[in-house]
C-alpha cells in the first residue's frame, strides 16, 4: 500500500469521526446543555439539527417531558398520634435545561428525596381527620413547598397528589365504630322529627275532627271500609269510653240519697 493511499484513508477516517462528533440530532421534547472546553454555554441546543466542536464540546441531553415520579410509602406520625403509611406522586418538569445540569447533581433524585421528606414533615403536622377529610389543601400544600424549593433548580413542580393512607387496623375498627354511631344517632333524631311532626299532625287533626262531630263517624267507616278491602276475618269496632264511664263508676249504697 502506497504513503498516499495510506495518508488518504487516515484523512477519510478523521475526517468521518469529527463529522461524526460533531452532528447532533435532538427530539422536540430535549434539549442540550453544551460545555466548551468546560465552560457552559449561554444557550440551550435544539431541538433538531446542530454542530458541535469535537474534542472540545460537551453535550448533556436533558428531557423536557413530564416526569410521573412515584414516592414510596412513608410513615408518618400525625399531630394526634396515629401511626399511619402514605404514599403520593409528583409532577414535574425541566423549565430551565442549564440550571438542572449546573445547580443540582441529580435533579429527579433531589426531587424525589425532597417529597419524601416534605410529605412527612407536611402531614405530621395535621391530625388523622385533617388528613382523611381535607386532601385538597395538603395537596396544594404540598406543590406550593415542592415548587419553592426547586425553583432554584429549573424544575417546575406543576402537581402534587396524596395517594393511598393506610391506617392501622384497630384504628380501621374504631373508625367503623364510630361511623357506625354516628348514623344511630342520625336515625334516633329522624325518628324523633317523625314522632314530633307526627303528634303535631294528629293534633291538628282531632281539633278538627272535634269541631264536628260526625266527621269521626265519617272516618269510621272510611277505616271499616279500608279494613274490608283487605278480606280480613277479623273487624274491630272501636267504642266511645264514654259508654263504658258508667260501668267503671263504684255502685252506690242502700243509705246513699
Amino acid at each position: 500500500m502506497s504513503p498516499v493511499f495510506l495518508g488518504i484513508l487516515i484523512a477519510s477516517a478523521a475526517f468521518l469521526f469529527l463529522v461524526f462528533n460533531a452532528v447532533r440530532i435532538l427530539p422536540e421534547y430535549e434539549r442540550g446543555v453544551v460545555f466548551r472546553l468546560g465552560r457552559l454555554r449561554p444557550y440551550d441546543y435544539g431541538p433538531g439539527f446542530f454542530l458541535l466542536i469535537p474534542l472540545v464540546d460537551k453535550m448533556v441531553r436533558i428531557s423536557l417531558r413530564t416526569v410521573v415520579h412515584d414516592v414510596p410509602p412513608q410513615d408518618v406520625i400525625t399531630r394526634d398520634n396515629v401511626s399511619i403509611k402514605v404514599n403520593a406522586v409528583v409532577y414535574f418538569r425541566v423549565m430551565n435545561p442549564r440550571k438542572a445540569v449546573v445547580e443540582i447533581e441529580n435533579y429527579h433524585y433531589a426531587t424525589s428525596q425532597l417529597a419524601q421528606t416534605t410529605l412527612r414533615s407536611v402531614l405530621g403536622q395535621r391530625e388523622l381527620d385533617e388528613l382523611l377529610g381535607e386532601r385538597d389543601a395538603i395537596n396544594q400544600q404540598l406543590q406550593s413547598i415542592l415548587d419553592e424549593h426547586t425553583d432554584p433548580w429549573g424544575i417546575k413542580v406543576s402537581s402534587v397528589e396524596v395517594k393511598h393512607v393506610d391506617l392501622p387496623t384497630d384504628m380501621q375498627r374504631a373508625m367503623a365504630k364510630q361511623a357506625q354511631a354516628e348514623r344511630e344517632k342520625r336515625a334516633k333524631i329522624i325518628h324523633a322529627e317523625g314522632q314530633c311532626k307526627a303528634s303535631t299532625t294528629l293534633a291538628d287533626a282531632a281539633r278538627e275532627l272535634s269541631r264536628e262531630p260526625m266527621s269521626m263517624q265519617l272516618r269510621y267507616l272510611q277505616t271499616l271500609t279500608d279494613i274490608a278491602a283487605e278480606k280480613n276475618s277479623t273487624v274491630i269496632f272501636p267504642l266511645p269510653i264514654e259508654l263504658l264511664g258508667s260501668f267503671l263508676k263504684p255502685p252506690k249504697s242502700r243509705g246513699d240519697v
